[in-house]
């Protein structure tokens, strides 16, 4: 059977692209395979991560594109080119157009860093969502991911992972524990669940 071919949108370091490399390299994502890593930051950590691993980068720049559209387009273009069946937003800081997200319709996953629906929604990412959370006093976080449209966090659920808050956590304790006991977990968890839908 033939892998779905994968695309991973990033901005940052790319801790989430490592732990989808890691789950190709380790077997847990075997219906599909990353084609293509895709920055709208030329400086990302994660090229770097996508170079060690062998995997073909590309850098789209909206500021040098001009507009939001003519941004999508050129991302639309390459995902065209390298034949891509999915793509993975993995601390992708860049929110994408309705017009992007109709050509896509349950192609697009994220992985966001609470249980939707709370803290979620335009606004919520990176560390902010875990600074709400301890500051509403919730005993229980963890991380969600879904189907990306229209609405900010508001596509289909595929997965969710609850993690205990601990006394004593400071936002950036508590980030770095829902990506260990439940992004990293569940994001290569789930894009194996629809690569492997592909192919049936």
């Amino acid at each position: 059977m033939e892998k779905a071919r994968i695309a991973v949108l990033v901005s940052g370091g790319g801790t989430n692209l490592q732990a989808l490399i890691d789950a190709q390299a380790t077997g847990i994502i075997r219906s599909g395979k990353i084609a293509l890593v895709i920055s709208n930051n030329a400086g990302a950590y994660a090229l770097e991560r996508a170079a060690r691993a062998g995997i073909h980068s590309e850098v789209v720049l909206k500021k040098e594109l001009g507009s939001q559209a003519a941004f999508e387009d050129r991302i639309k273009a390459l995902l065209k080119h390298y034949e891509i069946d999915y793509i993975v937003l993995a601390g992708f800081m860049s929110i994408l157009s309705e017009d992007f997200t109709k050509d896509y319709p349950e192609r697009i996953l994220n992985v966001h860093p609470s249980l939707i629906p709370s803290f979620c929604g335009k606004g919520y990412y990176g560390l902010r969502v875990h600074e709400e959370a301890l500051a509403y006093g919730v005993k229980v976080t963890g991380a969600t991911v879904h189907f990306v449209n229209e609405i900010p966090d508001g596509g289909r659920i595929l997965l969710q992972k609850a993690v205990e808050i601990q006394e004593g956590d400071t936002p950036e304790v508590l980030q770095r524990r829902v990506m260990e006991q439940a992004e990293w977990k569940i994001l290569p968890a789930a894009v194996e669940m629809v690569c492997a839908r592909k192919g049936n």
